[in-house]
């Protein structure tokens, strides 16, 4: 693979992975923008590796909450440890489940650069709508198991592409009355098992195919995505402690148009 192509590829994983902008339509987009060969499995497996060690890293202390919480549940307590990940085991199940069913449609029928557009508009749309209407009164803390519910149902309409996992689950942590740092936090953990699934499901393809030769490209690749989306978390977190998600819904505002310009031929790239 050229050098240039796995540098975009990793980059593009690790900014959009967790920024409520969409990454598999921003990867999506990179061949047909460009006119790129498909990257592959391997390099599909190491990008996501290198953003879930992204979200483990920066929030080690939740993630050594929730193992403790797995040996509160064992024991039969019900601490915080134990409801935080209770709450991200019902808010996962809907996507795994819509994953297995839908997979084959997800990769043939909704992958075009038309629902892309649209996804890419319509639900920067709601996203702002939800900012600007939803309460800042609740924390994580307050979550109920009802809550993670909503937001897994939420996530599993991330499948489409353009839709953005952490744009939509921040927008119903929003729609909720969860303030912005806290419904972005909960869509970063919520990535957890959801990128370990996705992971999953794409190493089985890639075993399917008998090659799990490790390289130095998916290396590369894995340690772009992780630093990319480790800076993106951060700079995310700082931000909406001062800001809302206006700027976020402007861009996809903006590209959502941007595309549906091409789609309708008002202008060629």
């Amino acid at each position: 693979m050229v050098t240039l192509h796995l540098v975009v590829l990793a980059l593009v994983q690790g900014i959009t992975e967790f920024l409520p902008i969409s990454s598999s339509g921003h990867l999506a987009l990179v061949p047909m923008l460009t006119d790129w060969p498909d990257q592959g499995l391997k390099i599909d497996v190491a990008v996501h590796v290198g953003t879930l060690g992204a979200v483990l890293l920066y929030f080690w202390r939740d993630v050594w909450l929730m193992i403790c919480g797995l040996a509160q549940l064992v024991t039969g307590r019900f601490g915080p440890g134990a409801r935080l990940i209770a709450h991200l085991i019902v808010a996962t199940i809907p996507v795994v489940i819509a994953g297995v069913l839908l997979k084959d449609i997800i990769e043939t029928q909704f992958r075009t650069l038309e629902v892309i557009a649209w996804a890419t508009l319509g639900f920067g749309l709601l996203l702002g709508l939800a900012d600007h209407v939803g309460m800042t009164v609740r924390r994580i803390d307050h979550m109920r198991f009802g809550d993670a519910l909503f937001l897994g149902l939420l996530q599993a309409l991330a499948l489409i592409p353009g839709t953005s996992r952490s744009g939509i689950t921040m927008t119903g942590a929003r729609l909720l009355g969860y303030e912005r740092p806290d419904a972005a936090h909960f869509s970063m953990l919520m990535s957890i098992p959801t990128i370990i699934a996705a992971g999953v499901l794409i190493g089985i393809d890639l075993y399917r195919l008998n090659d799990w030769a490790v390289t130095e490209e998916a290396l590369t690749a894995a340690g772009l995505a992780l630093v990319s989306a480790l800076i993106a978390i951060a700079a995310l977190m700082t931000w909406l402690r001062y800001a809302g998600f206006l700027a976020f819904v402007v861009y996809r505002v903006l590209l959502g148009l941007f595309l549906l310009g091409i789609v309708y031929g008002v202008y060629a790239v």
